[in-house]
């Protein structure tokens, strides 16, 4: 049995997120159903994390078992050709057996996109958060700053998944300006339910001065998410990168 690494990206506004829900159009679902098709057999997809509804991917990795003996390099061409044009799948490489996109996930990078300007971009309309009030990407980089390390980040979590710790370890996050724009880029072993748009909402409130940058550290000791920023809107996220060691690692570059 072949195990199958793809790397696709998708855009995410028509569908209620990655993972498979009963009567819902999800990217799970849906490329579950174009690889059934083109491998003759059901198969079962496996993700490198959820997605919630409106939430993008520029690059994501998924793998499935096959017998199937479609050549590795057609396997995109296959896929694509019966995928929406909102799924594309852009890669595809022939993992160890042991291999598990969530599993052997080594870390994940997210950005997230505001518009901050006063007037409305209709083509941005689901591609980012729009916030017409003034932002001051300067003290949103120093709030980042604060992130950075190895915490516990209850305080940056809603309540929805169970998990066995809220303890993360962030390697980078970073929020910058280019023109209109302000991406946060956030970088971690793992994340929690909405712990980036939370961490987004914590640094527009530091922009806005309801809280300090030095108010962070504290913030997250006491691990008390009504003393934290807004969960922002998921329009502006983006799954950004996936690291993995070996062939996969190689072809989510």
């Amino acid at each position: 049995m072949r195990n199958i690494a793809i790397r696709l990206a998708y855009d995410g506004s028509s569908y209620h997120g990655w993972q498979t829900q009963a009567g819902l159009p999800t990217v799970q679902q849906t490329l579950e159903r174009a690889v059934e098709k083109t491998v003759q057999h059901p198969v079962h997809v496996t993700g490198c994390g959820r997605t919630d509804a409106g939430v993008h991917a520029l690059a994501y990795c998924a793998n499935f078992r096959t017998d199937c003996a479609i050549p590795i390099d057609r396997i995109p061409l296959a896929l694509n050709s019966r995928l929406p044009a909102d799924i594309a799948v852009q890669a595809a490489v022939e993992a160890r057996s042991s291999f598990n996109a969530i599993g052997s996930c080594m870390q994940k990078e997210y950005i997230y996109k505001i518009h901050n300007s006063r007037i409305r971009d209709p083509f941005l309309d689901c591609r980012a958060c729009f916030w017409p009030a003034p932002l001051h990407a300067d003290v949103m980089n120093a709030a980042a700053a604060a992130f950075v390390g190895r915490h516990d980040f209850a305080a940056v979590r809603s309540v929805g998944t169970e998990t066995k710790t809220t303890v993360r370890t962030v390697k980078w996050c970073r929020a910058e300006r280019d023109g209109d724009t302000i991406t946060v880029t956030v970088c971690a072993d793992g994340f929690l339910y909405n712990m980036v748009r939370a961490i987004v909402g914590t640094l527009v409130y530091a922009s806005d001065g309801k809280l300090s940058p030095r108010d962070i550290p504290a913030l997250l000791e006491r691990g008390d998410r009504r003393l934290t920023g807004p969960t922002m809107p998921p329009q502006g996220l983006y799954m950004h990168r996936v690291w993995y060691d070996g062939d996969v690692g190689n072809m989510m570059e």
